[in-house]
């Protein structure tokens, strides 16, 4: 006869592993990718190891859950932020609120743009990256239907802004605090870099 999970066995597993998920991220943000183990989430969580390994085969699986949790949340944040207004406010509040919320969490950050991780989580950090940029791409295809930015591939200029974004961050993420400038000049980047004039009263109009 093949055992069935109750409801109940259910509802207390997929609570232990969202409990060691949250462990996962809480490490990944004080300690980095290089600074997690199946121990210290356990620890974290305030569980056994071994009830760690019974959810994830090993620290790959594991890290891999956080990444998909965490890049739900943070996409669901540029999302909200292009979910309405002209091409500039939308530009800008996606910038403002990918590049603000790393700041906010620079280890964590660092972790899924940049830190050397193995080869199954960087296929993660793809996704990641993907998903980033397909949120700047519904902003920039937006303001090219409307007239307010120049004909372009929204894919192509989306995906190239995420990148150089990502380049930015790099550095204060890593090392350095971060000047208070980065955000500001980072908008200032990507209007014009899509072909956008900002005059100083914050109107706009495409370049000729």
């Amino acid at each position: 006869m093949v055992y069935r999970r109750t409801p109940a066995v259910q509802a207390r597993l997929d609570a232990q592993r969202a409990l060691i998920v949250q462990g996962a991220t809480a490490v990944l943000s004080r300690d980095g990718f290089a600074g997690l183990s199946m121990a210290a989430v356990a620890a974290e969580a305030g569980i056994a190891t071994g009830t760690v390994y019974k959810q994830f085969e090993n620290k790959a699986a594991l890290v891999s859950a956080a990444f998909e949790k965490v890049v739900a949340r943070e996409v669901a944040a540029v999302r909200a932020a292009v979910a309405d207004g002209d091409v500039v406010r939308r530009v800008t509040a996606a910038v403002e609120t990918f590049a603000g919320r790393a700041l906010k969490n620079p280890r964590l950050a660092y972790v899924l743009l940049a830190e050397p991780v193995d080869a199954a989580v960087d296929a993660q950090r793809l996704e990641f990256r993907r998903a980033f940029t397909a949120s700047f791409e519904a902003a920039i295809a937006n303001g090219v239907a409307e007239g307010a930015l120049p004909p372009q591939d929204s894919h192509l200029s989306a995906a190239a802004l995420v990148g150089a974004i990502g380049e930015v961050l790099v550095g204060p993420l890593a090392t350095d605090p971060p000047a208070e400038s980065v955000v500001p000049e980072l908008v200032v980047f990507a209007v014009r870099a899509l072909g956008i004039v900002v005059t100083p009263r914050s109107s706009a109009r495409a370049h000729p």
